[in-house]
């Protein structure tokens, strides 16, 4: 990747760059600090306004070229609206959307001079949407157009009060640059990153204090996690679990807990897919890469909260060794199971995943995340991720995690109607309803009956980590969907 915005705080200081930005309230209302950039370029502003009819009502924006009276190239003028309303992602977005206008002008540097009525946390927010919208994956590109440009902007965020808003941009990188882990991953072709490269990645987070265990294929086939391996057995690429821990909580408090489907390509097996659209399924370990991303926005910010996060790492593919329809295999649960269809292979590692998580660390609760069904889609499109869950109070602090974030999701049901439907005269259980329909919801209860009656949500991404509409603070394919509503989520109800 390449991140083409960074930022950087400061005091109110006289203008020297030579693209400025200021924000205009409802009604083309300036701010006194506003009007200081502008000094006698003033009337100019008000002129051009009435000819492009630019009010300041909220995300607009006005550019202006070399404009009189100032002594810089451009003026950028961002709407507020009404500045008072504005919420929290109202600001991400501005963020996002000021920065899109200065990366499509290949700005360099720029200074944006923001209104000291306007909050600190307001500020860090502002800075968190621009340095998102900055991601642009290119790694492999190695003749970039020119209109693509290839210089970072260096963007200065000019405040009242630049100690106040320091260590809450401070934060908010942290879990920005979270965000950005998990899309890079997500980007990744499945060449470069296997099972045992996604591991490494892991590893890395050590330096930020996170206590890291990589389990092979050999201490997991000890342990007894036969369908997680039963997918990966068609692969070349050795299968991994990755489990990373962080301790920045009361010692002996019990840990809050997210499992990470983390298919790094899936071919369906045996049960082949398609061959149209098969390149997305490089995405398949969405899951796995918000719970890593997730993991470095806690670490980075030194979040006082014990974590546990857990990475189911497999290639599915159809080589004579694979996992065959109807061959039955058992859970490190004890549990058998008879794999139907080797597409549905997710809830495979996310079951002995999520019984390998509660027996060894009994955790508060555990959310596993995963791009599991294709049905979630059809259920929800890309616009809401569907969260499942036999706990109510777990479920609406997810949900209104991700209201707040606008990383929607909605939540979807569980059941006995669905769980009878996984049942099969052979095993224990199936790993498919049989049928096409509650395809989402028969994925969730096959979930469930690993958790061992321990606080557990699944949030099924398979509509929103990749491929998703692009929005103020998301260009790419990859979206990073589930890092900053579980980072959140841990803020408001699980810290202290």
């Amino acid at each position: 990747m390449t991140q083409f915005t960074s930022i950087k705080i400061a005091q109110y200081s006289d203008a020297t760059a030579a693209v400025q930005v200021v924000f205009a309230g409802e009604e083309l209302s300036f701010a006194i600090e506003a009007e200081g950039v502008m000094g006698a370029a003033g009337k100019t502003v008000e002129r051009a306004a009435k000819t492009a009819d630019f009010t300041g009502k909220k995300s607009g924006i006005m550019h202006l070229l070399a404009p009189e009276g100032m002594n810089a190239d451009r003026l950028i003028v961002a709407g507020l609206g009404k500045a008072d309303e504005l919420k929290e992602q109202d600001w991400i977005n501005l963020g996002g959307e000021v920065a899109g206008k200065l990366l499509a002008l290949k700005a360099e540097a720029a200074e944006i001079t923001f209104p000291a009525a306007a909050t600190a946390q307001q500020a860090a927010d502002f800075a968190q949407g621009a340095y998102l919208r900055g991601y642009k994956f290119d790694t492999y590109r190695t003749v970039k157009k020119e209109a693509d440009g290839d210089k970072a902007c260096e963007i200065t965020l000019k405040v009242q009060d630049a100690a106040a808003v320091e260590p809450l941009w401070a934060e908010a990188e942290a879990v920005a640059e979270g965000t950005l882990l998990a899309r890079t991953l997500v980007d990744e072709p499945a060449n470069t990153l296997g099972p045992v490269e996604f591991a490494a990645k892991a590893q890395q987070l050590s330096d930020l204090g996170v206590d890291v265990e990589i389990l092979d294929e050999a201490k997991m086939q000890e342990l007894g996690m036969n369908a997680l391996l039963a997918v990966g057995q068609g692969s070349v690429r050795p299968s991994r679990l990755a489990v990373m821990k962080w301790n920045g909580g009361k010692e002996g408090d019990a840990p809050v807990a997210f499992v990470g489907k983390g298919v790094v390509f899936d071919t369906g097996g045996i049960s082949l897919k398609p061959g149209a659209g098969m390149e997305d399924m490089k995405g398949d370990m969405g899951g796995a890469a918000a719970v890593i991303g997730l993991m470095k926005a806690l670490a980075g910010r030194k979040a006082p909260v014990n974590a546990i996060c857990v990475l189911g790492l497999v290639e599915n593919m159809p080589d004579g060794n694979a996992i065959r329809p109807g061959d039955i295999v058992k859970t490190m649960s004890g549990q058998t199971v008879e794999i139907l269809n080797t597409d549905a292979e997710g809830r495979l590692v996310l079951g002995d995943a999520l019984w390998y998580t509660q027996d060894r660390f009994a955790p508060k609760f555990m959310i596993d995340l995963a791009t599991l069904t294709g049905a979630c889609m059809v259920a929800l499109g890309g616009h809401r991720a569907g969260v499942f869950s036999a706990d109510d109070e777990l479920a609406a602090q997810i949900c209104d995690a991700g209201e707040t974030t606008a990383e929607k999701m909605w939540r979807l049901p569980l059941g006995d109607e669905y769980d009878k439907m996984i049942d099969t005269p052979n095993a224990d259980m199936r790993n498919t309803g049989g049928a096409r329909w509650g395809g989402a919801s028969t994925a969730a209860v096959y979930l469930q009956r690993h958790t061992n009656e321990t606080k557990w949500a699944h949030i099924d991404i398979a509509g929103t980590a990749m491929g998703s509409k692009k929005n103020a603070i998301s260009q790419g394919w990859a979206s990073g969907f589930g890092v900053r509503a579980l980072n959140r989520m841990i803020k408001d109800h699980y810290e202290g």
